[in-house]
């Protein structure tokens, strides 16, 4: 094994023990240490370049889903008997990843050819609180484009369940429950009769490799990159998949964008976000897209306002920059930091917009 991917399989696992896995981070430390060198998979892996690791190709991330993907499928009975919920000994697992990594050697080499694909609908919460925050001072239903969308899961989160309140429920099958720090920026629905859903007039989503949550193959790269001990996240994921109807472009995301800057509408807010996606996008690119957002919220009225929302790593700690500019007036807002996966967010932004 390249020093470069046993270094990528320990990052990993250290990111995986960050946020809560720890059958990820065994499962990668185990790969970091007993890889099998004869297999094509081996090979092919060498033949990635560059970054290979959590903000790279992700090339660890890709041999996990893969193994995830083959108990998903039930297509080896010995491989699924060592994952979650079961526990077995560090012997047996090892005999049987290695196993797993021998048999099934074709299917891995295909499945690490495309890049990691999740939605990871926690993030929502934050998405749903400053949806309410601008609701509350516009009073307009939304215009929705996100870039970076995936399957769109995130396009519907008008539609999720957002409780603070251990006592409160909700009566959406998809129900996000973090750690929320201070103040929250509305009232949410403390019971089953008293849910509020936020005005979507149109929604739409940009993506280089979208997913289709409606079709099994492309439904089962998206749960298999979930992490196989957090079985909140399958069940979240699989709800949120039942609710999907948004379209979701192929293309570049700023390409995209310029000619859905065009189709801005009269008496509605029209809110471009990304969650975790922007800092992938090259620095020209950033710029690009940014100079188009900053032209069309020169136009903005308080008639038809434009709002950009972020919600990614930066150069601090912990977990990811919560940003908002609003136009009219081009408004800055830093609205505070959340976890990558949504479990916490500390909210340091105003409770109301005047």
């Amino acid at each position: 094994m390249s020093a470069s991917l046993q270094a990528a399989f320990l990052d990993q696992a250290g990111h995986c023990d960050g946020l809560g896995s720890p059958f990820m981070a065994s499962l990668l430390r185990l790969l970091s240490q007993d890889w099998p060198a004869d297999t094509a998979l081996a090979k092919k892996s060498t033949s990635f370049t560059g970054d290979i690791g959590p903000f790279g190709h992700s090339l660890p991330l890709r041999i996990a889903s893969g193994l995830h993907a083959l108990v998903l499928q039930d297509r080896d009975a010995a491989l699924a008997a060592v994952y979650p919920p079961n526990t077995v000994q560090d012997a047996e697992f090892a005999e049987t990843i290695r196993q797993a990594l021998h048999t099934h050697d074709a299917f891995l080499c295909d499945w690490i050819d495309r890049p990691p694909q999740t939605n990871e609908v926690r993030r929502s919460a934050v998405l749903i609180a400053t949806a309410h925050l601008l609701f509350a001072r516009f009073g307009l239903p939304f215009q929705l484009s996100e870039l970076g969308a995936s399957a769109g899961l995130n396009l519907m989160f008008d539609r999720f369940g957002l409780v603070t309140d251990p006592h409160a429920v909700s009566q959406s099958p998809v129900v996000l429950t973090p750690k929320w720090t201070d103040a929250i920026p509305t009232q949410y629905s403390r019971d089953a009769d008293s849910d509020f859903s936020l005005p979507v007039a149109e929604r739409r989503g940009v993506d280089l490799t979208p997913l289709n949550a409606h079709d099994p193959a492309d439904a089962l790269r998206l749960l298999a990159y979930l992490w196989p001990d957090q079985t909140d996240r399958l069940t979240r994921t699989r709800a949120a998949i039942e609710l999907q109807d948004a379209p979701v472009d192929k293309g570049d995301a700023i390409d995209w964008l310029q000619d859905r800057l065009q189709t801005t509408t009269d008496s509605q807010l029209h809110l471009i976000y990304h969650t975790v996606a922007w800092q992938y996008f090259p620095p020209e690119t950033q710029a690009r897209g940014t100079a188009l957002i900053e032209a069309a919220g020169a136009k903005a009225t308080d008639a038809s306002p434009l709002a950009w929302l972020s919600y990614e790593a930066d150069d601090q700690t912990p977990g990811a920059a919560i940003t908002l500019r609003l136009w009219p007036g081009d408004v800055r807002l830093d609205l505070g930091r959340a976890d990558f996966h949504g479990r916490w967010i500390e909210w340091r932004g105003p409770t109301a917009l005047t």
